[in-house]
This record gives structure tokens, sequence and C-alpha cells, in this order.
């Protein structure tokens, strides 16, 4: 049986709920199932207002409007992340400044963070790789002394804290994405949780094509016109639907997700004794939420000759990131700071296995035939 990287999952009630959406005669963005997402998000995680988008990349680019831009200012964020963490910031000229990230969680080592400013830097973007918490707390304190705006990727990251605070809930700002990849998912989709409450007004503006829109429907003006910059944020009420009955089961999912991690944590203990591979690795500050399972194997070669293994047992594993600031992209309209080994070497060597809700049958053939592959590309090195 072929095993995928991802399955997407739905809890059964997605359907229903979308016919509920229709029925209520309401298609476009903010409609009933986008309130109860919203609330949802900002009981779950303390944000003063959450805002749902249409992927993470929108609330990303929020977030670059929020900031407040120009032309040669600069944003310091890690190197190994997704394309869309630098180019909503691009995107209003600013410079991506790459910093190193640490050899442990994979995070922006937020020990380089203060080398890296300069008086054109306006913001730190953390990004919360796998669902584990960056250092928040240096990252917070270094952001006050220097007034620095903190914008937290933190696509990653739903169901996942940092000493007891939910993710994209500490910074400024906050992105979360539920693109069909995610732990809660809703196809593509996103979220803008403000957690300084004096952005929470122009955010909403920035989502309604600039428009006051919200202000109106509240009764706070007596008519809507255009006063600022923004675009369509919005997700259609659709993909509310479908998201809200992920949200209704987000904690049984994250538990499935996090037994299966622990079954493959558990597993590879042994291997990564006999040093062929290293497996992730939480701080105790951290709660994770399972997002992924990665390895780090020795090196780009032993990486290519196990993906090519497990693939010929029909098991799909991935790769991802070539670091930004080696980028074709990176290159033209970033810099980064320093030398970046940690980045270039990690981005070599880590390789991600599946995990889905349903694979829990078939893992043990998985973790046998992984466990084989090790072995059999570790005999050839």
């Amino acid at each position: 049986m072929n095993i995928p990287f991802n399955k997407p999952y739905m809890t059964g009630k997605e359907l229903w709920y979308i016919a509920q959406a229709h029925a209520n005669g309401h298609l476009a963005g903010d409609g009933q199932f986008t309130k109860q997402c919203s609330i949802w998000l900002e009981a779950r995680t303390g944000a003063s207002k959450a805002l749902l988008t249409h992927s993470c990349t929108a609330a990303l680019e929020m977030a670059a409007i929020l900031a407040d831009l120009q032309p040669g200012d600069e944003v310091i964020m890690p190197s190994y992340t997704f394309v869309s963490t630098a180019n909503a910031f691009v995107l209003r000229g600013a410079v991506p400044v790459f910093v190193d990230i640490r050899p442990d969680t994979l995070n922006i080592d937020e020990t380089l963070i203060e080398a890296a400013i300069t008086e054109r830097t306006k913001a730190i973007v953390p990004v919360h790789y796998a669902g584990v918490g960056c250092e928040m707390d240096t990252i917070m304190e270094i952001a006050r002394r220097h007034g620095l705006l903190v914008i937290e990727d933190a696509a990653q990251g739903v169901m996942a804290s940092y000493k007891g605070r939910a993710l994209g809930s500490i910074g400024h700002l906050g992105c979360l994405s539920f693109h069909e990849t995610k732990n809660i998912i809703s196809g593509e989709g996103g979220a803008l949780l403000i957690n300084a409450p004096e952005l929470a007004e122009r955010a909403e503006i920035i989502r309604e094509k600039g428009t006051n829109r919200s202000l109106f429907f509240r009764g706070q003006v007596d008519k809507y016109t255009w006063v600022d910059l923004g675009s369509s944020y919005l997700p259609s009420e659709l993909v509310a639907a479908f998201l809200w009955a992920q949200m209704e089961e987000a904690d049984a999912i994250t538990q499935r997700r996090l037994t299966l991690w622990n079954v493959y944590h558990q597993w590879l203990a042994p291997t990564e004794a006999e040093q062929r591979c290293r497996r992730p690795i939480v701080p105790s500050v951290c709660h994770h939420n399972a997002h992924m399972y990665y390895l780090l194997l020795a090196d780009l070669d032993m990486r290519q000759r196990f993906i090519a293994g497990l693939k010929a047992r029909e098991i799909h594993p991935v790769f991802h990131y070539v670091p930004l600031h080696s980028a074709p992209a990176g290159q033209r309209w970033g810099r980064p700071h320093g030398e970046l080994p940690n980045t270039e070497s990690l981005a070599d060597r880590l390789v991600r296995l599946p995990l889905w809700l349903g694979l829990e049958e078939d893992q043990p053939r998985v973790i046998r035939e992984l466990l084989a592959v090790i072995e059999e590309v570790a005999d050839w090195g």
C-alpha cells in the first residue's frame, strides 16, 4: 500500500456545515462560521482579536502593512523558513535580514538577533518550526529594548505553546495557517492574531480592502469608504464552515497526532543512540503540537539515499526549504547577517516522515521500513 507524506483529515461534519452556510444564504466572508472560528481562536490563544484570512501568507502580508514598513527598512528572520515569511515584507519594500538557526530546535537563534539590528530594523519575525516555540522571552525583551515589532510566524503552531502561552499570542502580531498540510485545516486558510489592541481597528480595515466596512456594520460610522491600504484577505464562509468542523475536534486531533509522534520518537531512540540519525528536540518550556516528525541524517547524500529507499518501498517522506538566503530572490532582496552554518547544514540533512490521522494502522510498517533503510544507507556510507 502506498503511504503518502500527507493525507488531509476530515472530522465528518465539514460538508454538513458547508451546507448550513449555503442554507444561511451567506457564502462570502464574515458570516456566522467565520465569527465562530474567530471567537474560538480568541478564547484558545488569548489574542485581543483574531481575523480569519484566506492563507497564512495573507496574514503575514497584513502584518507587514501594519508594521508601516518603508523601502529599505529591515526585518530580521531566519533563512530556514517558507518563502511567504520573507515575501510579505519584500512586497512592502523591506529587506529581509537572515540570521542563523539553533541546532537543537531549528528555530531562529535568539543570541544572534541583537547583533543584526541596525537603525533600519523595524521588526523581528520568529518562526516556530515544527510547532516548537522560539525563545520568546529573550526575543520580546530584545524587541522592547530596541522599540521593534514582533510578528510571530506560527503557521505550524496551532495548539502549541511556549511557557503556557499559545504560539502566535506572544508577539504584537501572530500568523496562523490552516493549509491542508497543517494540523487544523480548511484546504487553504489562515488567521491574523492581534495581541496589541491598538492595531486591531487598522487590521480590520486592511483586511476589508482598505475600507472601514467593519466599523460601519457595528454602527460606529454612518457609511463606509476607502480609508487606508488594504486588499481582499477574507476567506469564503465555505472555508470557515469547513474550519469550524476541525476546530470542534482540535483537542482530539492534536492528541492523535501526538500519539503518532511519540511512537516515532520511541522507536527511533535506539537508532539515535547508534548515531545514525538525530531526533527532534523539544525544550521543556515548549508544548508542541506534533505538527511534524523529522529526522536529521548525516549529510545530503545519506538523505537522498534514504528518501529513494523509502520511495522504493512506496513510502513518501519529503524534505523542504532551500534556505532563503541562498535562493535567487533571497540574494536579490535580502541579505544574511554573517555566516549561517547551521541553516546550511541542517537544510541538507532534514527529512520529514509521513504523519497524518489514519496512519495509525500502517505506522508499524513505516517504522519497520525506515529502520531497514537507515541501516542500509548507513552501511553504504
